[in-house]
């Protein structure tokens, strides 16, 4: 089982694969609330969410979706573009005296390209801390926004061992076979939620599926975006990684 990947390594994968097409176009439309035992307060411009599909491509710039620094992602096949902004972080760490061999202001455009066995074990039973498998639960579906929704099991171990499963319930009939927005699973996500820790959640369901509302327009990346080699991006990866345990440390 692959190991959930480092800021480092999801930055340098390789090598393509073509899936085989999903015909559907349309946009998921989506809610996020705060559904844990410890009430949390979600912000005005994050309670809705939505991904743009056109058979295997996907675009959203939802941050429910996205992680840190991550201002939209195009999904194309098997490669992943996000443009993230590092810009405040580089900021802030170089204020701090840290120095890097990336000489820019931060934002940039990450492609990353996956090969189908980069997930080809993400169902099978592991345990080991830091990994995780995902159980497809048969027989188990229900409703959601006018689709038939399946039920899956994220099982994610902590470095003690313990378990922190998070329950999807999917559709494979949207979206690309291995969805690489979503850690590889048959589809494309309806209902999660998420443990937040100290009792707080987040949960999103979808709440539209618009049938044919996409364009080619809609999956344009939005400029002023720097591109750097995948040699660069793994340098400043690295170096970024250590800058931060450096003064975490302190």
């Amino acid at each position: 089982m692959k190991k959930i990947l480092t800021l480092a390594a999801a930055m340098v994968l390789t090598v393509s694969s073509l899936m085989a097409q999903n015909t559907f176009k349309g946009i998921i439309k989506y809610k996020v609330e705060s559904t844990g035992s410890v009430a949390m307060t979600i912000p005005e411009e994050a309670a809705n969410a939505e991904i743009k599909v056109s058979g295997n491509d996907m675009y959203t710039k939802s941050a429910i979706f996205l992680g840190g620094m991550t201002e939209c992602v195009l999904v194309q096949n098997m490669m992943s573009t996000s443009c993230m902004d590092f810009s405040k972080l580089l900021g802030y760490l170089r204020s701090q005296g840290s120095e890097f061999t990336y000489q820019g202001e931060g934002k940039l455009m990450v492609k990353t390209t996956y090969k189908e066995s980069d997930f080809d074990s993400v169902d099978i039973v592991d345990t080991e801390a830091g990994h995780f498998y995902y159980e497809y639960v048969a027989g188990e579906t229900k409703e959601i926004a006018g689709m038939t929704a399946k039920k899956m099991i994220r099982h994610q171990y902590d470095e003690d061992g313990v378990d922190h499963p998070v329950e999807m319930w999917y559709s494979d009939e949207i979206g690309p076979k291995i969805n690489v927005l979503f850690s590889g699973i048959k589809g494309m996500p309806l209902q999660c939620t998420m443990d937040a820790g100290e009792g707080r959640a987040i949960t999103y369901t979808a709440t539209e599926v618009v049938k044919g509302k996409v364009k080619e327009a809609d999956f344009l990346l939005p400029d002023g975006y720097e591109t750097l080699s995948e040699e660069d991006m793994e340098t400043l990866g690295t170096e970024l990684q250590e800058e931060i345990e450096l003064l975490q440390g302190e």
